[in-house]
């Protein structure tokens, strides 16, 4: 048995390991993915009916933003075997202001995320498999219906360099015109 003192304190590092990891760290990947055909893929959100995004999330603890990409798109969507093999790593990120109705998930004080982007091409109307907990619908749309559709600037703005990124590699050819 543990001294007093030293259970306090023991008890102290795991309250504090506790909380840490209850909330998210503010470092999340953004994954755009979009078919064959160019259409993008859209998520609902399911805690905010009406707020459409491509596939995110937060990094969990060790994990690379590659790896919370596989992760995310595995999760959200069911895709994972195709993204291991076509993930695009745009090499850019940027920084936002988290939304305040949001801010309960990051430590106290936390108010900006940094979002690694990412991109998908797979066959066009693959299935998707949503995560219902996160996501209540989904949909294929054109570039300019699902920039207009997302409701975070930093998505839409990423959605209209899509264009820039179309993966030619790993045999997969730019998306023929809708």
């Amino acid at each position: 048995m543990l001294p007093a003192a030293q259970g306090k304190a023991v008890a102290a590092m795991i309250n504090k390991a506790a909380v840490t990891s209850a909330y998210k760290q503010p470092i999340s990947v953004l994954v755009l993915i979009y078919g064959t055909d160019g259409r993008i893929l859209l998520l609902e959100r399911a805690d905010c009916p009406g707020f459409w995004q491509s596939v995110t999330g937060s990094l969990e603890m060790g994990e690379t933003p590659f790896q919370a990409a596989l992760r995310e798109v595995g999760e959200e969507t069911g895709l994972q075997q195709t993204a291991t093999q076509a993930l695009y790593d745009w090499q850019h990120s940027s920084e936002y202001e988290i939304y305040a109705h949001w801010r309960h998930r990051y430590e106290p004080g936390v108010t900006r995320n940094t979002e690694h982007v990412f991109s998908l091409q797979v066959p066009a109307d693959s299935p998707i498999c949503l995560a219902a907990k996160e996501h209540t619908a989904w949909g294929w749309y054109d570039l300019p219906t699902a920039a207009a559709k997302v409701f975070s600037p930093s998505n839409r703005d990423a959605l209209l360099a899509l264009p820039q990124h179309w993966l030619l590699s790993a045999g997969l050819a730019k998306p023929e015109k809708p």
